[in-house]
C-alpha cells in the first residue's frame, strides 16, 4: 500500500464530509501539511480525483472542488450496480477459472485479516480498498465483455461511483465497522455463487452489494443534518 493511497482515501472523506466549499481551491502544500504528507502523494490523489470528478481543473492548472447533489451520486451507484450484476452473471455463467477463483480467495482472505481490526487504521482502510478494488476489478475482466468493461470506466468517472468511493472511513464507528463486515460477507456470498456456476444469483448479490454505498452516503447526509452544519459539497437537495 502506498502513502499516495492512504491519502487519497483521506481527501475523498474529507469531501465527502463537507470540509471544502464547492469551487474552494484545493492548495497542495495545504493539504500536505494537513494530511502530514508531501505535496507528490497529494498532487498523484487529486489527479485521481479529478478522473473520479470530485474535483476540477481551474485555469492555472489547480483544483477546484466539484459541487454535485445526492441523486446524481446515488444513480451514478446504481448504475455500477447493474453494470457490475452483469459482470458477475457472466463469469458465473463461463464458470470460475482456477488462476481466477485463486486470486478471489487471495482478495477474501485479505478483506477478512484487515477487517479483524478495531478499530480500523487509515491504513488498514486505505489497505482494505486496495484489496475491494482488485476483486470487483477482477470479476469485471473475467466478464470477457469490453462494452461492459468500459461502461464502467466511464460510470466511474462520476462522483463516488468507483467500488471504494463510498465505503466508510469513521471505521472506529461501531455502525460504519459494522457495515464493511457485511460488505465483505458479500463478497464471500457473491464469490460462493461464482464457483457454483449461479448466474442469477451473483448479478443479484452484485446489485445488492451496491446498496452499501447508498446507505454510506444516507449516513453520511444524516450525520450532517445531525450536527447542524452545511454538507456543501453534496447539496441536500433531491432531483
Amino acid at each position: 500500500m502506498s502513502l499516495q493511497e492512504t491519502v487519497l482515501m483521506q481527501l475523498r472523506d474529507l469531501i465527502l464530509r463537507g470540509e471544502f466549499e464547492p469551487g474552494q481551491r484545493l492548495a497542495e502544500q495545504q493539504l500536505a501539511e494537513r494530511l502530514g504528507a508531501s505535496r507528490t502523494p497529494v498532487r498523484a490523489a487529486l489527479a485521481t480525483l479529478a478522473q473520479e470528478c470530485l474535483v476540477q481543473t481551474n485555469d492555472t492548472g489547480g483544483y477546484l472542488v466539484r459541487q454535485f447533489t445526492p441523486r446524481e451520486v446515488a444513480d451514478a451507484i446504481a448504475v455500477r450496480g447493474h453494470l457490475e450484476g452483469m459482470a458477475a452473471r457472466l463469469v458465473a455463467e463461463h464458470g470460475l477459472a482456477r488462476r481466477l477463483q485463486l486470486e478471489l480467495q487471495d482478495c477474501l482472505a485479505e478483506g477478512d485479516r484487515l477487517l479483524a481490526a478495531s478499530p480500523l487504521s487509515i491504513e488498514s482502510y486505505a489497505a482494505y480498498a486496495i484489496m475491494n478494488d482488485r476483486f470487483h476489478a477482477l470479476i469485471l475482466e473475467a466478464s470477457g465483455n469490453s462494452a461492459l468493461q468500459r461502461a464502467v470506466a466511464l460510470n466511474d468517472r462520476l462522483p463516488f461511483a468507483p467500488a471504494s468511493a463510498m465505503l466508510p472511513m469513521q471505521g472506529n464507528v461501531v455502525l460504519d465497522r459494522d457495515w464493511m463486515l457485511y460488505a465483505h460477507r458479500q463478497h464471500h456470498m457473491l464469490f460462493d455463487a461464482l464457483k457454483r456456476g449461479e448466474g442469477t444469483r451473483a448479478q443479484a448479490l452484485a446489485v445488492e452489494h451496491t446498496e452499501v454505498a447508498q446507505a454510506n452516503m444516507r449516513l453520511a447526509l444524516e450525520r450532517r443534518q445531525e450536527t447542524a452544519q452545511v454538507f456543501p459539497a453534496i447539496r441536500l437537495v433531491v432531483g
